[in-house]
C-alpha cells in the first residue's frame, strides 16, 4: 500500500491562485533553511514568534511542493515576498496547518 499524498492548499499569492504542499522533502528543507524542527516552527508561527524567513521559506517550499519549479518559486518570493506580513502570514499558517493536520474529512453533517 502506497502512502497517501500530502494534502494541498490553494491560495492567492502574487499574481494568481497557486497550490501549496509540504511533503516530507519540503519539510526537511524547511527545517534546514529555518534552523528548527517542524514542531517548533509551527508553534512559533502560530504564537506570532516567527521570523520573516519562517514565513517566506514556508511559502517558497509550499509552492515547490505544490508543483512549481524551484526557480519560479524563488522568483515569486523575491518579487512578492515584500508584501505586508498580514498577507503572507495567513498563507504560511494554512500551509503549515494542512501539512500538520491534513485535509479535513467531510462528514455527513457537513454535507447537509
Amino acid at each position: 500500500m502506497e502512502p497517501e499524498p500530502a494534502a494541498t492548499h490553494t491560495a492567492f499569492f502574487g499574481d494568481k491562485e497557486h497550490n501549496f504542499r509540504l511533503g516530507v522533502a519540503e519539510i526537511r528543507e524547511l527545517e534546514r533553511t529555518t534552523g528548527t524542527g517542524i514542531g517548533s516552527l509551527f508553534k512559533r508561527v502560530i504564537a506570532g514568534l516567527f521570523g520573516i524567513n519562517d514565513l517566506l521559506e514556508t511559502i517558497r517550499l509550499g509552492l515547490i511542493g505544490g508543483g512549481m519549479d524551484p526557480q519560479t518559486a524563488a522568483d515569486m518570493i523575491g518579487f512578492y515576498g515584500n508584501r505586508p506580513i498580514a498577507e503572507t502570514l495567513p498563507i504560511a499558517i494554512s500551509v503549515l496547518e494542512i501539512a500538520w493536520f491534513g485535509t479535513p474529512s467531510t462528514t455527513s453533517e457537513d454535507q447537509q
